[in-house]
């Protein structure tokens, strides 16, 4: 009795991608782009802010200062903020908890 192998060739490459797909894929970079340039105006809104008011969300004016001039034009300047205000409120439950 003789036995042959058969090998069934399966494509294994990735699926074809729908229109919907390379139609996201496509406009991922200009959403991007959109959502940079809606956090800078966010943050332009908040130099209206006082500084108390400022205070409250854990910022201060140096730090809408920083944000811009640490990013290019390109990034996201929101990142920066966000770092701030988290390492802000670290050192102040920091400081009561030594209290």
């Amino acid at each position: 009795m003789r036995m042959t192998e058969q090998t069934l060739e399966l494509d294994r490459d990735k699926p074809a991608s729908t229109f919907s797909q390379r139609l996201a894929a496509g406009l991922a970079p200009l959403a991007s782009l959109f959502r940079v340039f809606r956090n800078r105006m966010e943050i332009n809104a908040l130099h209206d802010l006082n500084d108390t008011q400022l205070r409250d969300i854990g910022l201060t004016r140096a730090d809408l200062t920083s944000a811009f001039l640490a990013s290019t034009f390109f990034e996201d300047p929101s990142e920066h903020l966000t770092r701030s205000a988290r390492n802000r409120w670290r050192l102040s439950s920091f400081l009561r908890s030594c209290d």
